[in-house]
């Protein structure tokens, strides 16, 4: 009976390695994540993830660190606590203020022609990760929430009248087309961001 027991109790994270394994996951996450998730990721009751994440949250408050862990719309995610939210906005806005980065005008590029669109969709369209980089978009007045999606409850994002008047746009119809910037094999194909382009 003890020869049985001993694998599973194996496959149980040790305190500190499950609130370091969430820290890891939901560092990358684009989106709110469920507890349910967390626990069939991390193969574990969904009970104990879920105290983990609260232990967690209170750690962070009571260490008066400047992020938090929060529970949004049925899922666990980072934030910047509020109070700091004048020095972050400074940074973005001020401190990197003379151009966009590459990723960024990757990231703004796929939400003007494909808008609204998710994170995970700008995500899945560039191949990495941008979190980060959609949250710099929005603290600098260029893209904007839309709503959620219907499926997915996910968070969606357009351009705002800011980025038209840095473009010098009257409106999104006259982006230019992006058909003679694509590769030929995606040119064929019907949801490449061409057609969006064009409308």
């Amino acid at each position: 009976m003890n020869e049985d027991q001993g694998p599973a109790r194996e496959a149980l994270f040790p305190p500190a390695d499950l609130k370091a394994s969430l820290e890891a996951i939901l560092l990358v996450a684009d989106e709110p994540v469920p507890p349910t998730v967390l626990a069939q990721v991390l193969e574990l009751p969904r009970e104990t993830v879920v105290t983990a994440l609260a232990e967690l949250a209170a750690l962070y408050a009571g260490q008066g660190r400047g992020f938090d862990l929060r529970e949004v719309a049925g899922g666990w995610r980072y934030y910047t606590r509020s109070e700091y939210a004048p020095v972050v906005e400074k940074f973005v806005r001020d401190g990197q203020e003379v151009r966009l980065t590459q990723a960024a005008l990757e990231t703004l590029a796929v939400v003007a022609y494909r808008q609204p669109v998710g994170r995970a969709q700008v995500s899945a369209v560039r191949g990495v990760n941008c979190d980060g980089v959609m949250r710099t978009l929005t603290l600098r007045g260029l893209v904007e929430e839309a709503g959620n999606d219907r499926e997915t409850g996910a968070i969606l994002f357009r351009t705002t009248a800011y980025f038209l008047e840095r473009l010098g746009l009257a409106g999104l119809d006259q982006l230019p087309d992006l058909a003679p910037y694509l590769p030929e094999q995606l040119e064929d194909e019907p949801d490449a961001g061409a057609g969006r382009a064009r409308g």
